[in-house]
Formats: structure tokens, sequence, C-alpha cells
């Protein structure tokens, strides 16, 4: 979409005019790409500021930002968890607007995502993909997307459409509560299961998605990134959910000891002796390895509570946009 069709969408509202609005976009060689991008955003929202993070790219990302009006800033360790974590420390705004630079999100949508973020209360916005070709969104995506959606919401809550989605609206109250723990792309992971863990209000809105533009080569891995969100997953399960997750082996390590306890009780019944005195051994000492991991799930799930508490008082001290 060119700045044409950008300027025929309908006018923002006086609401998000008196806005102060960040546009985030982490680049790591984004040449073919960032200043169309930067460009998009300046039309779509002309009173934003707009950041991109370069994130030790080797190309003109840094050269063809600042040309095309963007706030030029570096992040050195490389990973978008890792730049992201650095613009939510660094940037100040009442409305976040994170999205890729690699030219396949729909600036146009900002203003549409913002007004809902308004209507809706909500802390999270999420531009949900619709793609324009297959291209855009090819199987093995699409595929990795809906398997790892359905273990979040089996495991966090279903209230996110598109988990991955690399474009996103929040509050700051949402932004300056986030504790930015992911490194690479699992980051959009992070995001939803804050705000499901936090409780707060979310949208979804439909966007256009398409291929990236010829020349442009995308960073994502299919299989190793998609290894990587899920063992983003598993962490984010035994560090907000350590109750459940050390009940879980606790309870399977139990039941492995009472199949092992049952015959030797068995034979002790019958004869009056302990015949596998190895297998008797490795019953009670799983039964007592069973026992501490639901023990090591209750002290961690104290401690997760005091967490999330410290992040809901991080939270409150930030007025929502709709609130001031």
């Amino acid at each position: 979409m060119d700045s044409a069709d950008l300027a025929e969408q309908p006018p923002i509202s006086p609401e998000i005019k008196a806005l102060a609005i960040a546009v985030l976009i982490p680049c790591f060689n984004e040449e073919w790409t960032v200043r169309k991008v930067v460009e998009d955003f300046r039309v779509a929202l002309p009173h934003a500021t707009i950041y991109v993070y370069d994130n030790n790219s080797t190309d003109r990302t840094a050269q063809l930002a600042t040309e095309a009006g963007a706030v030029l800033r570096h992040e050195t360790l490389q990973g978008k968890g890792n730049v992201v974590r650095r613009m939510f420390a660094d940037v100040d705004a009442d409305v976040f607007i994170l999205v890729d630079g690699d030219d396949t999100y729909d600036a146009a949508s900002a203003p549409r995502l913002c007004q809902t973020l308004l209507e809706r209360q909500a802390d999270l916005v999420t531009g949900c993909r619709v793609e324009s070709d297959q291209a855009a969104y090819p199987f093995g995506h699409r595929f990795g997307n809906a398997l790892l959606a359905g273990l979040v919401k089996t495991l966090f809550g279903d209230r996110c459409a598109d988990l991955l989605s690399g474009y996103r609206v929040m509050t700051k109250r949402f932004v300056k509560s986030f504790p930015a723990l992911a490194t690479g792309f699992e980051i959009e992971t992070a995001l939803t299961v804050h705000a499901l863990e936090q409780r707060v209000a979310m949208a979804d809105v439909d966007t256009p998605y398409k291929a990236r533009p010829a020349g442009s080569e995308s960073k994502l891995r299919t299989v190793p990134d998609g290894i990587r969100v899920m063992r983003t997953i598993q962490s984010l399960l035994r560090y907000e959910r350590p109750l459940p997750f050390f009940g879980i082996i606790g309870s399977i390590i139990v039941l492995i000891s009472l199949a092992l306890g049952f015959w030797v009780t068995r034979e002790f019944l019958d004869t009056g002796q302990v015949a596998r005195f190895p297998t008797a051994i490795l019953a009670v000492g799983l039964m007592l390895v069973g026992m501490l991991s639901w023990t090591i799930g209750l002290v961690l799930d104290s401690v997760a509570r005091s967490r999330v508490e410290v992040r809901r008082l991080t939270y409150v001290q930030h007025l929502p946009p709709w609130g001031r």
C-alpha cells in the first residue's frame, strides 16, 4: 500500500491526536523495507514519534531510517527480544505501537488499532494477520502458529487470536510492567502471556498482511524459531504457573512409584518377604522425589504470586490513555 492509499484512510480522531504515540520498529538488515515502513507510519500517524532500533545491521538500514525521518537508536545485544526490552525501557509515550520493519504489516491500520484500544479500554490490541496471498503466510508458519496458539490457550487462556503477530498496540502501563525476559522472536508469545497473567483487557483487530517485497530476506526460521517459542512457553509455564508445572511432574513420578511399590507390597503380603530390594528402594526414592516436586511447586507458586503483585503495582502506577 503506497502513501496515496494511506491518505485515503478515514481521518484520525481528536482523541488519538491528543495522545503521545511511539511507533517502535526493531530492525536487522532491513534496507529494502525500512524507509517505506517509516514513511507509511508517518502518513498514517503524522503526530507519532517513530523509533527505529538498529540491531547490528550490516547494510544501510540505519542510514535509510534516519533519512526517512525516524529517531534512530541502537541495541548491540542480538535478538528481537533484546531490542524490545531496550525500547520499552527507553521510550516514554501514552501508546506504544510495536511493528516489524519488513513491510509486511499495514501501517494504515494503525489509527484503527489505536481507536480500538481507546474504545474498548484495552491494554493490548493485536493486529491479527489476514494474508493477501499464500506467500505472505507460508503453511509452516500458519501450522506452527495454530499449534503454539492452541498450547498457550490451553495453558494460559483463550483471549488472543494471533499469538505470533508482530503488530501490537499497547498502553504505557502494560509496557512498563512487562518483564521482557525473552531474547528473540518468542517476544510476541511473552507479550501475550503477560497480558493473560495480568488479566488486562485485550482486543483483536484484523489487519492486512502481505509478503515481503522482492530482495528482502526473512529472519524467521520456522523450525528453530518454533522450538524456541515452545521452550519459551515451557519456561513461562514453569515461571508463571509453577504449581501445575511441578505438580504434574510430581504426580507422574508418584504414579510410577505406586506402580513399582504395588508389586513389592503384593509380594510381601503373599510371602512375608521383600525379595526385590532394589525395586523397593526405587519406589521409595521416587515417592520422595514426587513429594519434593509438589513442595517445590507450592513454594514457587507463592513466589510467582508475589511477582504478579509487583508487576500489578507497576501497572497501576500509570494512568491509561483514556483516564488522563
